[in-house]
C-alpha cells in the first residue's frame, strides 16, 4: 500500500527500526530514536543495493518519489546511482574547495616561469589588493559577471581605469586557465566586454626641458631632506634613464664599474633581453658614493628595514612629490625627458636612443639596427647627456651648441 503524508507523520517508533514501503522500492525507515530517512532498495549488477534519499520531514514524500524516479532513470541507463550520487558528492566538494583565489594562485605558478620576477610580484600583488577581498573566498565556478563588474567598478572609483582593465584581463585569463582544468564551465568576464567605462590613455607625467634646471638645482640642495639613497637613486635615474624598477632593483654583481657598465640581466628587463647600460663619469662617482654605504649587500637599494628587499617604487613618487613635482612626472618620466632632449639638444638618432631605452623593436629595419647595438655611440651619448645635466644645473638654463654630436 502507497505511502501518504498523514501516515509518514504519524508513523511511531519501535524498540527495532521499521520500514514502512512506498512503492518501486522506496521506504521509510523508522529509526528507535524517532529520526525517519528515505531509502531506496534496488538491485545492480545482480546485488541487492541502497541508496538514501534524505531526511524525513526536511524531504517530503513528493520529493523522495521524485529523488527515486530520477535514481531509476540512472538505473535504466546502466548506472549505478549510489556511485553516481558519491561521484556528485565529490565533484561538488572540488568545486566548493576551489575558491578564486586558490585557482588564482595555481594560475599564477603556472605562468610564473615566463614572467619576470618584478611582473609576477606586480601582477599577485593587484590580486591581493583588488580582488581577493572581495571574490577570492567563492567557488569559481559560482561567479558571476556582475559580482567581477562589482569589483572593477571598485578600482574604477578611486581613478585607477587602467588598473581596472588589467584586473579585468587578469580575471579572463584565470577563468580561462579554470575552464582548461574542468574547474569552470564558462569565462563570465566575456560578458563585460564595453561594461568599463571609456578612459583615454594617457603618458606618463613628465617635465618639460625647461623644468629641469630647476629640478636638479633643488635636487643638489635638498631642501626636500631626501635621504642619501633616496637622492642617489633619483640621480642614477636621470643619468641612465633605465626604468625605476631596473633601477631599484639593481645588484652589485651587474656592475663593472672599472669598465664603465651596468648590465642588466634578461630577466630583470621588461623585453627579456639582456641590457647594457654604458656608464658616465658621473654615474660611476655616484655609484662608488653608495657603494660605501651598501657594497656589503647583493642590492644597490636595499630599502630601510631589511637589507634582503629592495627600494619601494614609491619611494621614488614620495621624493618627487616632496620636491614639489606631484603630477608634473615619475620615475618613468625622466625616460620620455631624456628621449626628448638627446633629440633636440644633443642630435642623435631616435635608433640610438631607442637602442639605449631598450624599447621593443617595432619593425625589420629597427631589428637590424638593435643587432648592431650602436654601443660604441651609446657610450658617448651617455658621457655627453651627463655632461649637459651638469652644464645646465651650473648655468641654470637649457643649453646647445658643445654638447651637439659630431658627424
Amino acid at each position: 500500500m502507497a505511502l501518504t503524508d498523514s501516515s509518514c507523520k504519524n508513523a511511531k517508533p519501535t524498540a527495532k527500526p521499521r520500514k514502512l514501503s512506498d512503492s518501486q522500492g522506496l521506504y521509510l525507515e523508522i529509526m528507535p530514536s524517532g529520526s525517519k530517512y528515505w531509502r531506496l532498495k534496488y538491485r545492480f549488477m545482480g546485488k541487492e543495493k541502497r541508496l538514501a534519499l534524505g531526511v524525513y520531514p526536511e524531504i517530503s514524500l513528493a520529493e523522495a518519489r521524485q529523488k527515486k524516479d530520477d535514481a531509476r532513470k540512472i538505473l535504466n541507463n546502466g548506472a549505478d546511482p549510489s556511485f553516481v550520487k558519491k561521484e556528485q558528492k565529490r565533484q561538488a566538494k572540488r568545486i566548493s574547495s576551489n575558491t578564486f583565489e586558490s585557482i588564482a594562485k595555481e594560475w599564477h605558478e603556472h605562468k610564473t616561469s615566463g614572467w619576470t620576477p618584478l611582473y609576477a610580484v606586480s601582477i599577485l600583488r593587484r590580486l591581493e589588493n583588488d580582488i581577493f577581498p572581495v571574490i577570492g573566498h567563492l567557488p569559481i565556478s559560482d561567479i558571476t559577471a556582475p559580482q567581477i563588474l562589482d569589483v572593477l567598478r571598485l578600482i574604477e572609483k578611486r581613478g585607477a581605469f587602467d588598473i581596472a582593465k588589467r584586473a579585468m584581463q587578469t580575471c579572463g585569463q584565470i577563468f580561462r586557465f579554470a575552464i582548461v582544468t574542468g574547474l569552470a564551465d564558462r569565462n563570465p568576464v566575456t560578458d563585460l566586454k564595453g561594461a568599463l567605462k571609456p578612459y583615454k590613455q594617457t603618458h606618463y607625467s613628465a617635465l618639460d626641458i625647461k623644468e629641469l634646471p630647476e629640478f636638479l638645482h633643488k635636487l643638489e640642495k635638498n631642501d626636500a631632506r631626501l635621504f642619501f639613497l633616496t637622492r642617489h637613486a633619483m640621480h642614477l635615474l636621470i643619468l641612465t634613464f633605465v626604468r625605476t624598477g631596473e633601477l631599484i632593483n639593481a645588484k652589485w654583481n651587474e656592475f663593472d664599474l672599472e669598465a664603465g657598465e651596468w648590465i642588466i640581466p634578461a630577466e630583470r628587463m621588461k623585453m627579456r633581453k639582456q641590457h647594457i647600460v654604458p656608464l658616465s663619469r658621473q654615474a660611476i662617482e655616484i655609484l662608488k658614493e653608495i657603494q660605501t654605504q651598501t657594497g656589503q649587500w647583493d642590492l644597490v637599494f636595499p630599502n630601510q628595514i631589511t637589507s634582503r628587499k629592495s627600494m619601494s617604487n614609491n619611494t621614488i613618487l614620495k621624493a618627487i612629490e616632496r620636491m614639489g613635482y606631484k603630477g608634473k612626472t615619475t620615475g618613468h618620466g625622466f625616460r620620455a625627458l631624456a628621449m626628448t632632449t638627446i633629440k633636440e639638444k644633443l642630435n642623435y638618432r631616435h635608433e640610438v636612443i631607442d637602442r639605449q631605452l631598450a624599447h621593443s623593436i617595432r619593425n625589420k629595419v629597427d631589428a637590424a639596427y638593435d643587432r648592431a647595438m650602436f654601443l660604441d655611440e651609446r657610450k658617448i651619448m651617455m658621457q655627453k647627456w651627463a655632461d649637459y645635466l651638469d652644464a645646465i644645473c651650473s648655468n641654470g638654463k637649457v643649453i646647445i651648441g658643445d654638447f651637439r654630436r659630431t658627424a
